[in-house]
């Protein structure tokens, strides 16, 4: 095993605030919806509302950077050994199988992790950011007639809304659930605070199988 620098520090500030945010705006959310009363309706109202936008802030600045580092690209989508993780994640890890993937700094997710990820990303976050735009907006974009949002009913946007937000929910149980089939059940959380994660010897694993020396390898790392 060596110890690898995969999450760069904007990367772990940012998946740790945007997880703050969504927890936060479900919260708020459930309290406007009247689930639930704790901070009560106006105050809950004003700080789902300011959340919201540091959310959508968050997520401009993130676009910029992936997009600016080169980052976007460990979400592009492939079928090379999906069916492999996918039977992985349903059989494999529960009878002690290897990981038919091998994580690098260049590859931090399997295929199964992009597709899903990039649907996160191109489908979850817009549909519950701008169906809570639309809302917060309803009664006040169309003061100069240049976009009507009346003309959409507002039961509908908040059909959208409330939709995205529970499969928000869904998406974050179920991340939390698969950061414990790591090594350990705390390694992968615990390298998104520090940025360094165990990883399996590849270079080891390449000599031992092909009786040659490995390449030089520029990800810092640390061996054990």
């Amino acid at each position: 095993m060596k110890k690898v620098y995969i999450y760069k520090g904007f990367e772990r500030f940012w998946h740790w605030t945007q997880a703050s945010l969504i927890i936060f705006l479900a919260f708020t959310g459930f309290e406007v919806h009247g689930t639930f009363t704790i901070l009560g309706f106006e105050h809950a109202a004003r700080y789902h509302r300011v959340a919201s936008w540091m959310l959508i802030a968050l997520i401009v600045f993130a676009i910029f950077w992936h997009f600016v580092t080169g980052e976007w690209r460990q979400y592009i989508p492939t079928t090379k050994k999906l069916k492999e993780q996918i039977l992985y994640y349903a059989f494999g890890m529960f009878k002690g199988g290897h990981h038919p993937t091998q994580k690098t700094q260049l590859r931090k997710l399997n295929p199964l992790q992009r597709m899903v990820y990039l649907g996160f990303k191109l489908f979850l976050v817009p549909v519950t950011i701008i169906s809570g735009v639309f809302y917060m907006l309803h009664k006040t974009i169309d003061q100069n007639n240049v976009v009507v949002i009346e003309n959409i009913p507002l039961e509908g946007i908040a059909l959208w809304h409330t939709l995205g937000a529970f499969l928000l929910i869904v998406f974050l149980v179920i991340h939390v659930y698969m950061t414990t089939t790591g090594h350990t059940p705390t390694s992968n959380i615990r390298a998104m605070i520090t940025g360094y994660e165990e990883l399996e010897n590849e270079d080891e694993n390449e000599e031992t199988t092909t009786g040659e020396k490995p390449k030089s390898n520029h990800i810092q790392e640390e061996k054990k």
